[in-house]
């Protein structure tokens, strides 16, 4: 019979994971991507990416020159 009961759990390891630095969403979002095979989820992502930029630029001084490009 196997001890797995009488093993002490690595707490070294879940400490270092614990206080290391979180990815940030973009970095994630690529990790994702690249390991679940999920590419085409990629232009999906983008076009999100551009309204959002453009939702953002909408509300500054550059709207009527974003707006002349519609």
């Amino acid at each position: 019979m196997s001890n797995a009961r009488t093993e002490k759990p690595k707490t070294d390891s879940l400490d270092e994971l614990a206080h290391s630095s979180q990815p940030s969403l973009p970095a994630e979002l690529f990790d994702f991507l690249k390991h679940n095979k999920k590419w085409w989820l990629l232009p999906i992502l983008l076009v999100l990416a551009m309204f959002g930029i453009l939702l953002a630029l909408a509300s500054t001084p550059a709207a009527p020159f974003i707006y002349t490009m519609f």
